[in-house]
């Protein structure tokens, strides 16, 4: 592809003054992880290819279930049963071709972790489970990786940026996992298909305004409740 059709691909945004041609190439130059294709991993992926990270990871062992299909919109029917990041990796590679994509068709664990993220310059969690969410965590802060964190459940949504620049970490707001007994989640209990996309957006947005320095939350976590709109900001 051009120079030409490069300048038209991202004209839309960087004409904004606060993005420009430098904070495209600051883009092009990023290197982010997604941990998860599912409902938040979905829209995530697709708006950071889109707008131009040239290094996209994506670490998950799941295959695609047609239960999946009503919230995680870039597969088809015609994939189910099929690995969901070589399912990913090819759909963001048509959006934008002009972007890399590298997969891990793997669970993260604490044995792998490390050896995973450690090349990236943000991650982002889009998982579904403590466990998981606590491993990233952690690994980030040993690490001193930015991470975007976000959650969803039924009709709700959280979003909060962690370890930025000598920010706070999740173990600053919940220093122990809750016991997954007592916790709910959407496999059974449900989630309206529309959530993960707008919590997906958002942490795709602060994706992006943190590589390009933009002013991004820092010590602040995100209530979002979707039935009322209530829109909630706690500083922590």
């Amino acid at each position: 592809m051009s120079i030409i059709q490069e300048f038209l691909r991202y004209n839309r945004q960087t004409i904004l003054p606060e993005i420009g041609e430098e904070g495209q190439f600051k883009l092009k130059k990023a290197k982010v992880l997604v941990i998860g294709a599912g409902g938040l991993g979905c829209p995530i992926l697709q708006y950071i290819a889109t707008a131009g990270v040239g290094t996209i990871g994506i670490v998950d062992f799941d295959k695609i279930e047609i239960h999946n299909l009503h919230r995680q919109i870039l597969y088809t029917e015609n994939e189910v049963g099929k690995s969901k990041v070589v399912t990913a990796k090819s759909v963001l590679e048509k959006l934008n071709p002009l972007i890399s994509v590298i997969t891990f068709e793997e669970k993260l664990r604490i044995h792998n972790a490390s050896e995973i993220i450690t090349d990236f310059d943000i991650v982002v969690d889009g998982s579904d489970n403590f466990t998981t969410r606590y491993l990233v965590n952690d690994t980030c802060v040993a690490l001193g990786k930015p991470l975007v964190y976000g959650s969803i459940l039924g009709f709700e949504g959280q979003l909060a940026v962690f370890n930025h620049q000598g920010s706070k970490n999740l173990r600053d707001l919940f220093p122990e996992p809750p016991n997954p007994k007592d916790v709910a989640n959407c496999s059974f209990n449900g989630v309206l298909g529309t959530l993960p996309g707008m919590i997906g957006t958002m942490m795709a947005h602060e994706t992006l305004k943190l590589i390009i320095g933009l002013q991004s939350l820092r010590n602040e976590l995100i209530l979002y409740k979707t039935l009322d709109w209530n829109f909630v900001k706690l500083k922590f």
